[in-house]
């Protein structure tokens, strides 16, 4: 009796087959397409992810000595190691990557302009977004501050989706819809500074209704998912994946837990320590008043503006060409 395929021998098959690189959900149904998915059959409803998980698994277990390779991060693209040409990518892929990295260099708050896109188009958070600047903080003994600001925070306003009517009662009703954030933000996150940066988040995020850890490069590496949905489980801080190539394409890939009271004591320490965090203070009191946005906020990039940004900072270039 002929053995049943396994997922595995379809995705031999498929790359074979194709002779290209795929995508895992391009392994599926470049299989479904060419017959090599044979008489496999699956009861699960995102078979890809199985794909993915067992590339990725496979590569971290064995190495060199792995029956695959990944040839780009974003999107993740998998081909058969025997056939891949490591001299072309030697010539012309890293040689690439590393005249990009050489060439233009950017820093965890260059990609703040990102962030604060996001969450003014994003329907989750609507809000305006403010720059601390930790150098702005005052000085203090080694270690008193550390992790205490945020990189970014922000601020939700209900008066720019509710009637004035709703808004009236519910100053009567003790009820307050206004919503604050806290952004920590990283270019990449990896086994390598996944504890240091997610606690450095649950840490100086504590005040706000919502904290996020926000990357740029995040390892696709099913273990390390897995360590990071503990840890979100845990301490409720949440994870975005940016997507510089279209902003609106970004990802909340773990939500943040929604503290509904806020922590008043950090909120003052913060004003005290930091004039940022003062004048954010101050910037809400002012528009809470008017009753709209007039104040300034971190100035909201379109999309032609953020296009030119990311390409002067080099981002884009360095995306293109990493590859595990």
């Amino acid at each position: 009796m002929p053995k049943k395929p396994t997922f595995r021998d379809v995705i031999l098959k498929t790359l074979e087959k194709a002779g290209v690189p795929l995508t895992p959900k391009e392994v599926w149904e470049k299989a479904n397409e060419l017959g090599t998915i044979g008489d496999f059959t699956t009861t699960g409803k995102t078979p890809w992810n199985t794909i993915a998980a067992l590339c990725y698994t496979d590569i971290k277990r064995n190495g060199e000595n792995s029956a695959f390779i990944q040839t780009s991060e974003r999107p993740a693209r998998f081909y058969l190691r025997k056939y891949f040409d490591f001299n072309k990518v030697s010539r012309s892929g890293e040689k690439g990557y590393q005249e990009a990295k050489s060439k233009k260099r950017f820093q965890e708050r260059d990609l703040h302009p990102l962030v604060v896109a996001y969450a003014y188009a994003e329907s989750h958070f609507r809000a305006f977004l403010k720059t601390i600047h930790h150098e702005n903080s005052h000085r203090a003994s080694k270690g008193q501050n550390e992790w205490l600001h945020p990189d970014l925070v922000g601020v939700y306003f209900p008066f720019q989706d509710f009637r004035e009517e709703t808004l009236e009662i519910q100053k009567y009703l003790s009820v307050n819809s206004i919503k604050l954030f806290s952004f920590e933000v990283k270019v990449s996150l990896d086994y390598g500074n996944l504890r240091q940066s997610y606690f450095q988040a649950v840490s100086n995020s504590s005040w706000a209704h919502e904290g996020y850890l926000v990357t740029l490069n995040f390892e696709e590496d099913p273990s390390f998912r897995d360590e990071v949905r503990r840890l979100n489980n845990a301490f409720g801080i949440g994870v975005i994946l940016l997507n510089p190539e279209n902003i609106h394409e970004s990802q909340i890939l773990y939500p943040s837990r929604v503290n509904h009271e806020i922590d008043w004591d950090t909120v003052n320490r913060l004003a005290c320590e930091n004039q940022d965090f003062c004048q954010f203070l101050k910037l809400i009191t002012e528009d809470c008043k008017l009753g709209k946005v007039k104040s300034q906020y971190d100035k909201i990039l379109c999309s032609d503006e953020l296009s030119n940004y990311v390409k002067e900072k080099g981002i884009l270039e360095i995306l293109e060409y990493k590859a595990i």
